[in-house]
């Protein structure tokens, strides 16, 4: 039996470990020939467990936040495989604080790694699928993102790691929007589960913890199916739209919409707005809380 990704060539970033490497394997599994990028050797050895499994894959090493490597990655999967079907942008890092205590540095490499890291592949792939479909060639491409519930509802201690993951929702809808044209499809996930990152976060230690027998919720592989499908040429037909991801449960995110408005034919005095601010308050619904409050 064929998988429903088969023949696909697929990008997957920070594939070397965590949710990356999960997503690697199913896509394979599913008949995918994939590229697995990461900074460190890890990434070798999961190409190297999937060709062993009797799949298809090449290693990659690199920094995804950087320009000129993002472009040679898309070269990479081109001069390997003969073309790119799909980009999964999975790479990141966390280094929680609070924002009273956050160093420049820490603010910096997770905007650089988590949100940079993100725009810099999709920047290259979808200039490689624009000029083939300006070419007349057929496209049915395919980016996944990797947002976060710290990104679309926030998490105390993580404002940097939440910025650059709502940076993230916002860049899929817009590159949806903008990429459509050419043929390529843009969603991105916000899954929660078990990976070297969470694993670090004390507050999330015990619901991380693997059960001693029963279904592991937690397992990173229970959020590749989702990527797998949304990397497959059958998902033409979804796009710019957000999913959560959690142990057997896919859930759908809305972003933020219009609410109740006040409308003044002229210029609102100050001393106007605190009732009318109220008001439109008390007719909307309540925000969904932030995590860790």
């Amino acid at each position: 039996m064929t998988g429903i990704c088969q023949d696909r060539v697929v990008v997957v970033t920070g594939a070397g470990r965590g949710l990356g490497r999960e997503h690697a394997l199913a896509l394979a599994a599913e008949g995918a020939r994939v590229v697995v990028n990461d900074l460190g050797e890890a990434a070798r050895g999961v190409a190297e467990e999937i060709v062993a499994g009797g799949g298809t894959a090449v290693a990659d090493l690199g920094d995804v936040s950087d320009w000129a490597y993002a472009r040679s990655l898309v070269e990479r999967a081109v001069a390997a495989f003969g073309t790119l079907d799909a980009l999964v942008n999975n790479a990141g890092v966390n280094r929680d604080r609070m924002l009273v205590s956050m160093s420049e540095a820490e603010w910096d490499v997770v905007l650089k790694v988590d949100l940079k890291g993100h725009a810099a592949p999709l920047r290259h792939a979808v200039a490689y699928w624009r000029e083939r479909s300006k070419q007349g060639r057929p496209v049915a491409a395919r980016i996944v993102n990797t947002s976060s519930g710290a990104g679309l509802m926030g998490s105390v201690g993580q404002g940097n790691y939440g910025a650059a993951k709502a940076g993230i929702a916002a860049l899929t809808v817009i590159a949806a929007a903008e990429t459509a044209r050419y043929g390529v499809t843009v969603n991105a996930i916000a899954p929660s589960a078990r990976t070297p990152m969470t694993e670090a976060v004390a507050a999330f230690a015990d619901r991380m913890r693997a059960p001693d027998s029963g279904f592991d919720a937690m397992h990173p592989g229970n959020v590749s199916p989702l990527v797998v499908w949304l990397a497959s040429a059958d998902s033409g037909d979804v796009t710019g739209r957000l999913f959560e991801a959690e142990g057997g449960t896919i859930g759908v995110a809305d972003g933020w919409r219009h609410g109740p408005r006040a409308v003044r034919d002229r210029r609102w005095r100050p001393a106007e707005v605190g009732a009318a601010v109220r008001g439109l308050l008390a007719d909307a619904p309540a925000p969904a809380p932030v995590h860790g409050t």
